[in-house]
């Protein structure tokens, strides 16, 4: 499926398990989103990743196709940050943005934005981003759930596995630390107590669920067309094509 297959499947709301005024935003979100979550850490660069399989500048090229959506969201985010349902998860002590310039610098090199290639994949995502940031802000609220709460979570796991397999220092790994929170747990409660407030000022509830999986398919797309490009650069296409036989943006 194209990426804009993906963007009017999500934008048109479609059946939910269970009415999310039933079971708040922040149980719907994650309800609605779990085939996905589960899809996300089993596909792509994360799946290599999280073995220990990836490379130093592999990682780099990774992060350097999720830049452009953080970069999207939060100055988004920032924009809007007085708007009903926005103005609850507009927290600067989440955003990322500096964090994975820092890291990008560190692994590969201040020149980054020109000698490590932005995918079509990444520049969709932050187009996707900019695009609801103008029609839908409200939508942001899909992203910045998507985003924020995994780095807070799973992103945690990562940093262990990439410290040790890749021998990454702090310096490099600063996406994964959270200087003005003291209590990650508790803080990740409040986001999700704020999620639920948030389906109380927000026009359309099932709009940010619907986002949400788009945040993740497009997550996906990251990875998937990132580990797609690495096995290009190194000629390994071949051999995995039986498994795959499409190329990530078909």
């Amino acid at each position: 499926m194209g990426q804009q297959e993906r963007i009017t499947r999500y934008t048109e709301s479609g059946s939910r398990s269970r009415p999310i005024q039933d079971v708040g935003l922040a149980l719907a979100l994650r309800e609605e989103t779990q085939d996905l979550h589960v899809s996300a850490e089993r596909s792509g660069i994360i799946s290599d990743l999280i073995k220990g399989r990836i490379e130093r500048s592999d990682y780099g090229l990774f992060l350097r196709n999720l830049w452009p959506a953080y970069r999207e969201m939060e100055r988004a985010l920032e924009r809007n940050r007085r708007l009903p349902g926005v103005r609850l998860i507009a927290l600067p002590a989440v955003y990322r943005g500096d964090a994975l310039r820092q890291d990008l610098c560190a692994i590969a090199g201040n020149d980054w934005a020109r000698s490590v290639p932005l995918l079509p994949q990444g520049q969709a995502y932050a187009s996707r981003i900019a695009a609801v940031a103008e029609t839908d802000p409200q939508r942001l609220v899909g992203h910045a759930y998507v985003r924020y709460l995994g780095d807070l979570s799973g992103g945690q796991i990562l940093r262990k596995v990439l410290s040790r397999s890749l021998g990454l220092n702090a310096q490099s790994l600063s996406f994964y630390d959270f200087p003005e929170i003291d209590d990650v747990k508790s803080f990740k409660a409040n986001y999700r107590s704020a999620l639920d407030r948030v389906a109380l000022e927000v026009s359309d509830r099932g709009a940010v669920v619907d986002e949400a999986r788009l945040a993740f398919e497009l997550n996906i797309g990251v990875s998937s067309a990132v580990q797609w490009a690495l096995r290009e650069s190194r000629g390994e296409t071949e051999l995995h094509s039986l498994s795959s036989s499409k190329r990530p943006d078909e």
